[in-house]
């Protein structure tokens, strides 16, 4: 007998992109804020967002119907989940990372073109001449590290070392965290000289300021700082192709003393390369977003970990939000 199959599921995956337009509009907007502070009808929260009302009406009523808000009557409301990651009010809000989101899709659109071409459509880093861009990747970055820093520090036994480097550390959220979980640990932020800023706000928002510094530099071109217990390489490699992420890690090895640890932390692909589905996505936003970057399967990060003088290569017993893992080795 012939199969046959219910094109339903098919379907909504087909147009599953409208809730996440529906979703991008509502954080580009900052619906979100404001109805945290209080709730609103349709018509006063367009005046104070200079929408139309119209317009805003059918957003929040798609809004609520997703479950991001609440409706009574004619005025719309939070809900606990939004109000704690929607709200650019919380400490815990993701409104940024779903704003650089928003920013990178026009590239998806056009991912066909990609993959035939080969050739990136856009610079998913950030754009340099939009400074709310740049914001929202820089505060897309902190916030994705912040929900995953502090997992890490707990779980990773830094006994005895006390210098950390964090290679391409951008805003320096893993450096504070784990000179947080470890008060003899004194740290340093390599990454390019425009981070410098926003590095130095994150440390003294955590307060370490006085024990985490910044070394400006590129880390495929340029000498790094030397003599640190451990090196940590967190989302970085994503963004190269394989020499390049040979280069990065010798000079992060170049970097440890003898016994030091050198720590990966990326969207791994399974080394059958079918999975996980968020990191075989993700190495399609790097194919749009960079000349050469892709997501790498465990055993690529295991061979280059070797390959630069680490022994012992393990995985860490630890899978992020996303998937993310964590390959270590140690130095001879």
């Amino acid at each position: 007998m012939e199969a046959s199959f219910d094109p339903g599921p098919l379907l909504a995956l087909s147009s599953a992109y409208w809730k996440t337009c529906a979703l991008h509009a509502g954080a580009m907007l900052d619906v979100f804020t404001p109805l945290g502070r209080e709730p609103s009808d349709a018509a006063s929260l367009a005046g104070r967002l200079g929408c139309d009302a119209r317009g805003l009406a059918m957003l929040l009523s798609a809004l609520a119907a997703m479950g991001l808000l609440a409706k009574s009557g004619d005025r719309y409301a939070l809900t606990p989940m939004s109000r704690e990651l929607l709200s650019r009010d919380s400490p815990r809000s993701v409104a940024h990372v779903v704003r650089h989101n928003h920013r990178i899709m026009a590239t998806w659109a056009r991912l066909p073109e990609a993959v035939r071409t080969g050739r990136p459509l856009g610079d998913h880093m950030t754009d340099h001449g939009d400074p709310a861009a740049r914001e929202d990747f820089l505060m897309a970055m902190y916030g994705i590290a912040s929900a995953i820093a502090p997992r890490l520090a707990a779980l990773i036994d830094m006994a005895g070392r006390r210098r950390f480097l964090d290679v391409g550390g951008g805003p320096g959220t893993y450096a504070a965290h784990f000179c947080l979980a470890n008060p003899d640990m004194t740290a340093t932020v390599y990454d390019l000289p425009e981070s410098r800023e926003f590095a130095a706000g994150v440390t003294a928002r955590l307060g370490v300021a006085d024990r985490v510094d910044f070394a400006p530099g590129n880390y495929l071109r340029d000498p790094r700082p030397g003599g640190y217990d451990v090196a940590w390489l967190s989302q970085i490699l994503h963004a190269e192709d394989p020499d390049g992420c040979r280069t990065i890690i010798a000079k992060a090895m170049a970097a440890l003393n003898p016994g030091g640890r050198l720590y990966v932390h990326e969207f791994l692909l399974d080394d059958s390369l079918d999975g996980p589905e968020f990191a075989a996505l993700f190495s399609l936003n790097m194919l749009l977003g960079t000349p050469r970057g892709q997501a790498y399967a465990e055993g690529d990060i295991r061979e280059m970990l070797a390959r630069a003088g680490a022994r012992h290569v393990v995985r860490l017993d630890f899978t992020g939000p996303s998937g993310s893992r964590v390959v270590w080795g140690e130095k001879e």
